[in-house]
């Protein structure tokens, strides 16, 4: 285990509000942009308000998971772009990983049950 991955294991597991703006993060967006991407990509099922969102912009920030990366001009008004870091992009992998090898276990446990296995 490498030094970047063995530090983003330590920010595992990620609640799924935190998962969805972090892999929305993986190309540069201002806060707006990110809750319209998780709600578009989720089907209108995760809906992340203001407060939560620019919340937990502030602590991906500090925790140094994303980075400011300028900024743009929409609409009229200047909005902040957000990308991953290096430990950023490292974390959403591993839960990524993690959520993959969840599924691939319940699936396994559950056979047919519920419809997981595309039934």
């Amino acid at each position: 285990m490498g030094r970047l991955e063995g530090k983003a294991q330590g920010f595992l597991p990620l609640t799924e509000a935190t998962f969805c703006i972090l892999a929305a993060l993986g190309g540069a967006r201002h806060g707006y942009a990110v809750m319209q991407r998780v709600e578009r990509a989720s089907r209108g099922r995760i809906r992340l308000g203001p407060g939560t969102l620019y919340g937990a912009l502030t602590k991906l920030q500090q925790q140094g998971l994303i980075e400011r990366t300028g900024e743009a001009l929409e609409g009229g008004e200047r909005r902040k772009l957000y990308v991953l870091t290096a430990l950023g992009r490292e974390v959403v992998t591993l839960e990524t990983r993690r959520l993959v090898e969840t599924v691939a276990v319940a699936r396994e446990l559950l056979g047919t049950q519920g419809g997981l296995n595309g039934d």
